[in-house]
Order: structure tokens, then C-alpha cells, then sequence
């Protein structure tokens, strides 16, 4: 079966020749979308324990010293959501992942959500195709200098503020949502939060989640001063 031109250049984006094309298809198929070859989802559920097989042994391999206290928040770092969705931006998976209209009038194509649960479903259509090497290979390529570089991101800010409020024996922030700019198809959130002691910070990000943590990174500077 011939694959479509989107398709052929996505898999040289990707750096794997699909010999079962309609796998690939299935993985860019959310499940908002009718399809007689089915969705995404249960290829997701596999990709996500193919990719943390793969993350758990380049990390054993990069550091052979490291107790899995290190480990742990360096692995959960590389597997998460966010970190699944930003490879997915690299690779231009957004661009051909297939939706439903609802999803794509909500600007579907941005959501880290489904370009996450997508980029997983597409490690797990290489593995089935390829088999384990292949989809190792094309995780540690597109991972790539992430694993290198994970300590700076393996604890994000809001665990990190947390910690240091706690430390002090100040209680946890709280974060509430101060404003929504945008259209519904791409919002901005501007998220305060503020500690009981009266610091407090904003910050704005396309979603929630994103938002409390950029405004926790802020708050963290303040309390650096």
C-alpha cells in the first residue's frame, strides 16, 4: 500500500520507513476521528511503557552511580506529558495528526495532551513495525540532548517551591487563575501564586498546568532576592 506524501515526509521527519503503513496512520488517528483501522489510544497505552523501557535504560546507562532517588525524578522528567508534546513540536506531528473537528476547532493540534498521547503512539507503532531496536533508536535520537541535559528539568518548580516553602515551615502556595485572554481555539491563562507570607507572582502560558508552573518559577525568584 502506498503511504501519502504528508506521511512519506513525516516518516523522514520521524527516521523510520513504516513496512505496515496503516500503523502509522492509526497512530495520527485521535479518537475523536471515526476510523475503520481504529485510534490512537491503545497504541498509546503501549508506547508510553515502550518509551519509559527505553528512558529507565539510557538513564542506568548514563550514570551507573546513581541511586534511584536521582533516577526517578530524571526519568519522570523525560517521559512526561509535556516533554512527550515538545518532541512532538520538533518532528511536526501536529501538522498530520487527524482529529475530529470539536478537536480541532479547540486547537487540537496544540494541546500538549494529544501531541503527547500522540508521540507515544507513534514509538509504539515503530516498535510493532520495527521491533525494540528500532524504537530505541528513534527515541534516543529524538530525545536527544534532553537526556544529556535532564537534571535542569528533572524537578520542576512547582515541586520546587513547594520544597522551600516547606523548609521553612510556610505553608504550600496556592495558585489561582486571574485571567483568560484569546480566543477559545488558543487561550492564554495568567495564574497567580501567592504564599501565605504574602510573596506572590503571575505568569501567562497557553494552559493552566503551564501557567502555575511558570508563575512558580517566578515566585522562586522572588524569594531568591
Amino acid at each position: 500500500m502506498t503511504i501519502a506524501a504528508d506521511l512519506k515526509a513525516f516518516e523522514q521527519r520521524l527516521g523510520h520507513n513504516f513496512a505496515s503503513p496503516d500503523l502509522l496512520r492509526q497512530a495520527l488517528t485521535h479518537g475523536s476521528v471515526a476510523s475503520p483501522r481504529g485510534d490512537n489510544q491503545r497504541l498509546e497505552f503501549l508506547g508510553d511503557r515502550v518509551l519509559g523501557l527505553v528512558m529507565a535504560e539510557a538513564l542506568l546507562e548514563a550514570d551507573r552511580s546513581a541511586a534511584e532517588g536521582k533516577l526517578a525524578p530524571r526519568y519522570n522528567a523525560l517521559v512526561r506529558k509535556e516533554t512527550c508534546a515538545d518532541v512532538a513540536r520538533d518532528i511536526g506531528l501536529g501538522d498530520i495528526l487527524k482529529l475530529g473537528r470539536s478537536e480541532m476547532l479547540s486547537g487540537g493540534r496544540r494541546k500538549d495532551a494529544l501531541l503527547g498521547d500522540g508521540m507515544e503512539a507513534v514509538i509504539a507503532a515503530v516498535y510493532l513495525d520495527g521491533g525494540f531496536a528500532a524504537a530505541r533508536d528513534i527515541v534516543l535520537k529524538l530525545w536527544g540532548k534532553r537526556i544529556d541535559t535532564v537534571d535542569a528539568d528533572a524537578r520542576d518548580a512547582k515541586t520546587t517551591l513547594q520544597e522551600v516553602v516547606q523548609a521553612k515551615g510556610t505553608p504550600p502556595p496556592t495558585y489561582s487563575e486571574v485571567a483568560r485572554e484569546g480566543p477559545d481555539h488558543a487561550p492564554v491563562f495568567t495564574v497567580e501564586a501567592v504564599l501565605k507570607t504574602g510573596e506572590r507572582a503571575r505568569a501567562k502560558a497557553p494552559s493552566k498546568r503551564a501557567a502555575e508552573q511558570a508563575a512558580a518559577a517566578e515566585l522562586l525568584k522572588v524569594l531568591s532576592q
